[in-house]
């Protein structure tokens, strides 16, 4: 992955040579056409002599473990003849009667099944196997979709606080498994004409667990979306749950990493307890901007002042790393979901990207989809909203909008409303104004609404090869609606992650009222969300997102989740 960012230079999606490199004043017409360089802060970047930047080096490996734990959910083995030396070992019961007949059930109603090659009976067990309230299962589900905390659920359900906990392992290992077997259609190539996909990130705050340690814990989840359709791709958080970090700590002493560059140690895409309280000392109070442009202008400045560009992760002295697992390097969980959603997005003809400001998810999406970029079929664009409006001055830009639309109309009887559409962003896109280090050209949306009031746009793979009119229409298009309903949705249906209600402590701490206290929970809810967002909730058009994309007929019911097999 270590290769120019810029997708107009020659050498985007060229990577550097790992092998050893001339020097002297001619070293670059002979060598290699990048230079490893410091930054001047321990941070090793290469020196693209085409364009002249400086993207940052990441570790190969560490971004195939974070694609690797994003597809884990597609690696399951399914049940087949458990004889090593049959034929049939690793065919799926699912093959049917050429492989398998039917041998009758057990007395816990789980399927026995008999191999045709080599006569061995063997059981497969119901997802319910071993649990004794399974008639709780539907009810514990809905409640906890619906906002329900979890000691009501206890009172509703009547149920141990343990078992909502066995309940939640439950429901997310069938909701994993469910959306893995729909989502092989988009693994296997399933044709899709256009998506546009907007990303961008949430944070969720967990609580501490020790009084003589009154930190919090604060993790982010990158999330994207379908504008069009609203189906949620993916939704991963910067949280690795099976591994120690006191394991992790001794083995990176071991192995030297604290005196290894980042990108070269075993684990750099994981956070140590050295390389956090560095962080915690070189935090940087960000200071709040009125306006657009020039919240725009300060996320530039902020990112060009930092150690690594990519790295947009706040750290201070309030929060620490989680009390179990480890907590991962949030640019190597967003260069892990883009190339997840590579794997999803093979059938599909063109890819539009709406991307929040973010330098180290510019980065991922560049890298991921590099080919698809200089092929043409893939654009990115940076989508910037103005959220700290009032309702009020919400709805006067509303108004605004409108009456200029409507003089527009007027000045131009002949266009229809299409036509008058592209002609406003047309207008816009002669006076963009260049702003940041790169003279990044923003436009201004004419076209607001309540959820998105006021907009500016970037387009970040512009080559100059579409028309006028097929341009402003993807300016027109440029939208985060989709991913941010789906974040609206997690904050009103999830009680642990809805918008904390602040407790002040006596030590100037602050205590999340509704947060959890351990970080694996939020990872396996917003997975659960996941699935029932896209195929249990339908919209005012009586369809689910998952209607909409073609992975099912029709709204699923949560019996035909919990019990999947």
């Amino acid at each position: 992955m270590n290769f120019c960012k810029n997708p107009v230079c020659d050498n985007y999606g060229v990577p550097a040579s790992t092998q050893k490199q001339p020097r002297g004043r001619n070293a670059c017409l002979t060598g290699d056409v990048y230079t490893i360089v410091g930054s001047g802060k321990g941070i090793p970047m290469l020196h693209c002599h085409k364009c002249g930047e400086y993207p940052t080096l990441k570790s190969n490996q560490g971004i195939a473990d974070e694609i690797q734990r994003m597809c884990i959910q597609f690696n399951k083995e399914e049940p087949s003849c458990p004889v090593d030396a049959c034929s049939s070992h690793n065919v799926s019961v699912d093959q049917g009667k050429e492989f398998y007949s039917s041998f009758g059930k057990t007395s816990g109603g789980s399927q026995r099944f008999k191999c045709k090659a080599c006569g061995k009976v063997f059981t497969v067990s119901k997802s319910t196997a071993r649990q004794r309230t399974t008639h709780k299962n539907k009810t514990i589900f809905s409640l906890l979709m619906n906002k329900v905390p979890f000691k009501r659920i206890c009172e509703v359900a009547d149920v141990h606080p343990k078992t909502i906990y066995d309940k939640i392992n439950f429901i997310h290992k069938q909701c994993t498994s469910f959306v893995a077997d729909r989502e092989q259609k988009l693994l296997g190539g399933k044709h899709i004409r256009r998506l546009y996909v907007s990303v961008d990130q949430q944070d969720y705050m967990v609580n501490w667990t020790k009084r003589t340690d009154k930190r919090n814990t604060m993790l982010s989840a990158v999330g994207s979306a379908d504008n069009e359709t609203g189906y949620v791709f993916g939704m991963h958080l910067n949280y690795e749950p099976n591994l120690d970090a006191g394991a992790i700590e001794a083995d990176a002493i071991t192995e030297d990493d604290y005196n290894t560059p980042r990108p070269f140690r075993t684990h750099a895409r994981l956070w140590l307890q050295g390389d956090y309280d560095d962080a915690v000392k070189h935090y940087a109070t960000r200071k709040h901007v009125n306006g657009l442009g020039s919240e725009i202008e300060a996320e530039y400045d902020v990112a060009t002042g930092r150690d690594d560009v990519e790295v947009s992760e706040a750290t201070n002295a309030t929060n620490r790393l989680p009390a179990k697992g480890v907590q991962v390097h949030a640019e190597y969980t967003l260069y892990g979901h883009f190339f997840y959603l590579h794997k999803l997005f093979g059938g599909t003809e063109k890819i539009r990207f709406f991307l929040d400001q973010d330098s180290g998810m510019r980065a991922a999406c560049l890298a991921a989809f590099q080919p698809e970029i200089t092929g043409r079929s893939c654009d990115a664009f940076y989508v910037r909203l103005n959220k700290d409006l009032t309702v009020d001055e919400k709805r006067h830009a509303l108004a605004d909008s409108r009456q200029f639309f409507r003089e527009a109309q007027e000045n131009n009887p002949n266009l229809t409303e299409n036509e008058v559409k592209l002609l406003l962003i047309k207008q816009r896109m002669v006076s963009m104004a260049e702003i940041g280090k790169w003279k990044d050209r923003w436009l201004i949306h004419p076209f607001p609404n309540m959820s998105e009031p006021e907009k500016a746009i970037c387009y970040l793979t512009d080559y100059g090869d579409y028309d006028e009119d097929h341009q402003a229409w993807l300016y027109n298009k440029a939208s985060m609606h989709g991913i941010d309903c789906f974040f609206m949705q997690v904050r009103r249906r999830l009680s642990l992650l809805e918008r904390p209600i602040k407790t002040a402590s006596k030590t100037g701490r602050t205590w999340y009222g509704y947060s959890p206290y351990n970080p694996a929970v939020i990872a396996k809810l917003l997975d659960i969300f996941r699935v029932y967002y896209n195929y249990c909730l339908a919209g005012k058009d009586k369809q689910t997102p998952a209607m909409r994309i073609g992975l099912a007929k029709g709204k699923v019911s949560l019996e035909d989740i919990i019990y999947f097999r």
